[in-house]
């Protein structure tokens, strides 16, 4: 029997609207415009994302909880992970991730084989040392410091290209030689998946409640983090259905030739810079904050060992997140061993002074910082005006695009 019979056309309409939204995967490009308008959003407040600063925290929590933290000297009290900046956009971006998820019912428990639990751990560690070394993953390594002119966003950047196309021979070795572990894990049949919707449903009445409830609470550092809780919601929502993921950015040229989503976070960089120039322009917001002192050794190191460590965890550290709100474990198991080795990596090369901020550079009027692994490469003050940063970004985005477009057509830099 037809169970559309009688049914009323409007109801009809509502449910394709509602497949359409939020059943059907977005295009990457539509993910990358929505995810620059969020990003602009936080920066008009003086605000910016970032991934690596939160799950770093996590690990010295975990790194106190089974007692390296003293012998490291992490602190013994860590700022809360909901009242840290980072750390709660971490959380709310699973939270949107994992709500995204059950309202398309993509929701599952995803158990991979065992194998892939030690790659995940491995590619987290690396992860976590790569990280340190640029001074943030993807996001806050690569993506914010490209919107905001920043030369080490691009030594990641070359970093990345060669540590993804080093990994994905080094993964094809253990494909062709390691058979141990790669036996399917079980699988279990999701229960109560037609009350999914309603359940994230729930998880964004949750979060709103949250962020209205910090929002109206009369305490400055509520009112502003109220912003992040509904950005990190609304990041994780994206990232979900448009699957974008940075680590695909840089992994698929070389796996499969496909570079879609490289050209959307070509589109996100090429509308999110000018806005970026103009907010901190008009001094909306101080670009020093978002850039790391790594230029360019610390930048291109870290890259390099990230871009290893991400094609063997099977994502970047905001794409592992999201692949986490819906239910991949190989993600859990990755984002513990990156949390632990980002606080562990921070800690040594802390003691070591590689970390701490010992110069002023004169050239840019004292306002930039340096570290044993690089200074805050601003562009504008190394080209000496916004327009030949600007020409430079593009003309750079540029010349990716045409690597891109060259291999889609040709396939002659894929390693599989």
């Amino acid at each position: 029997m037809d169970n559309n019979v009688n049914k009323p056309a409007w109801l009809e309409g509502f449910k394709q609207d509602y497949q359409a939204v939020f059943v059907d995967s977005w295009s990457a490009y539509y993910g990358a415009i929505l995810l620059v308008i969020v990003m602009a959003v936080l920066m008009a407040s003086g605000l910016f994302w970032g991934v690596f600063g939160g799950i770093k925290l996590w690990g010295d929590y975990l790194n106190n909880a089974i007692g390296l933290g003293s012998l490291l000297g992490i602190k013994a009290e860590l700022e809360s992970p909901l009242t840290h900046r980072i750390s709660l956009m971490d959380i709310t971006l699973v939270m949107g991730a994992f709500s995204a998820a059950l309202f398309s019912r993509q929701f599952h428990i995803n158990r991979p084989p065992i194998l892939e639990y030690v790659w995940a751990a491995a590619g987290g560690t690396l992860m976590g040392i790569g990280a340190t070394l640029a001074g943030g993953c993807t996001t806050g390594g690569f993506f914010v410091p490209l919107l905001f002119s920043s030369a080490s966003g691009w030594a990641m950047w070359f970093g990345l290209l060669v540590g993804a196309a080093i990994g994905l021979k080094l993964l094809l070795w253990t494909l062709e030689n390691i058979t141990w572990g790669t036996e399917p894990g079980p699988y279990v049949p999701a229960r109560l998946k037609k009350w999914y919707p309603w359940f994230g449903a729930v998880v964004a009445f949750y979060v709103l409640s949250w962020a209205v409830n910090w929002w109206t609470s009369g305490e400055d550092i509520k009112a502003v983090r109220a912003l992040l809780i509904v950005a990190g919601f609304a990041i994780g929502f994206i990232l979900h259905r448009s699957r974008f993921c940075l680590s695909r950015v840089f992994r698929e040229p070389f796996m499969t030739a496909e570079g879609e989503m490289t050209k959307a976070l070509m589109l996100a960089v090429a509308l999110g810079a000018p806005v970026t120039a103009a907010l901190i322009y008009y001094g909306t917001i101080d670009p020093y904050l978002a850039i790391p002192a790594r230029f360019w050794l610390g930048s291109a190191l870290g890259g390099l060992i990230f871009g290893i460590g991400m094609v063997f965890a099977g994502g970047c550290a905001s794409g592992s997140l999201w692949r986490i709100g819906e239910g991949h474990l190989k993600l859990v198991m990755a984002v513990i061993f990156f949390a632990w080795s980002g606080s562990t990596a921070s800690a040594i090369l802390g003691k070591f002074g590689l970390l701490a901020v010992d110069i002023d550079i004169d050239f840019f009027d004292g306002m930039a910082e340096m570290t044993g692994l690089g200074y805050q490469a601003f562009m504008p003050d190394l080209m000496g005006s916004w327009q030949y940063t600007l020409l430079l970004t593009y003309f750079l985005l540029g010349v990716w695009y045409a690597f891109i477009r060259y291999n889609e057509s040709t396939s002659k830099f894929t390693v599989f």
